[in-house]
């Protein structure tokens, strides 16, 4: 088995409600940190939950479980705006007969610039995958040969700088290649699916962090059991 990255929470919690109005260029240190129950039950006008997502537990506290159908939230918030480096990351589980395309992340517009952290679900298996669009230039992070088993919990990482791209599982990395990267302006989020209502994800997520910086794994988002 697979353990999550070892680590410790020590880290102000940014609700959906305390960045609104508040874009997270506004200083190099700003960050989105989304507790994913959290953005469920907020009940928010601004906030559209498809299907039924439920809450459940966690080794790290209340998560929220979708079910590879109908499941999602969608929210009008663009936190990627302007910046020229950042590192996104997710504690998830990626649930056994799972589909095979997940996107469970989407950033950005529907089909021009966006960003994506997605899996592949091979049997028992899943390999990760983060997307990159911005500027007509696209690339996909992806190793079918890098394969983790399905059923438990991972903190996964997409860092993204101005000339290259990363990706990390359990602090781990797996690929990087050079990307000129330009920042994404428009657009909105998707947890779940993709903007257009393909590809559902079927797993639960804990938490999920955007950081306008390009971390070390030393760095990134933490939690203990």
């Amino acid at each position: 088995m697979i353990q999550l990255y070892p680590i410790l929470f020590s880290l102000i919690i940014f609700q959906l409600n305390q960045e609104k109005g508040t874009p997270a260029s506004d200083t190099k240190s700003a960050k989105y940190e989304w507790n994913i129950a959290d953005l469920l039950q907020e009940k928010s006008n601004d906030i559209e939950i498809s299907g039924s997502p439920k809450l459940v537990d966690s080794p790290y506290g209340k998560a929220v479980s979708f079910d590879g159908v109908s499941d999602a939230l969608f929210f009008n918030e663009m936190p990627l705006r302007s910046h020229s480096e950042f590192t996104v990351e997710m504690i998830f589980r990626p649930d056994t007969s799972s589909p095979f395309e997940q996107r469970i992340l989407h950033i950005g517009e529907v089909s021009e610039d966006r960003m994506l952290l997605e899996i592949r679900a091979v049997g028992d298996q899943w390999y990760f995958d983060g997307f990159i669009s911005s500027a007509a230039n696209s690339l996909a992070l992806i190793d079918e040969n890098q394969t983790h088993p399905l059923g438990h919990w991972y903190h996964v990482s997409l860092v993204v700088g101005p000339d290259r791209m990363m990706t990390y599982v359990n602090g781990q990395k797996e690929l990087s290649e050079p990307f000129i990267y330009s920042p994404i302006q428009t657009g909105q989020t998707s947890i779940g699916v993709r903007q257009n209502k393909r590809s559902w994800f079927k797993g639960s997520i804990y938490k999920i962090r955007i950081t306008p910086q390009t971390l070390n794994p030393n760095q990134f988002l933490t939690s203990k059991k």
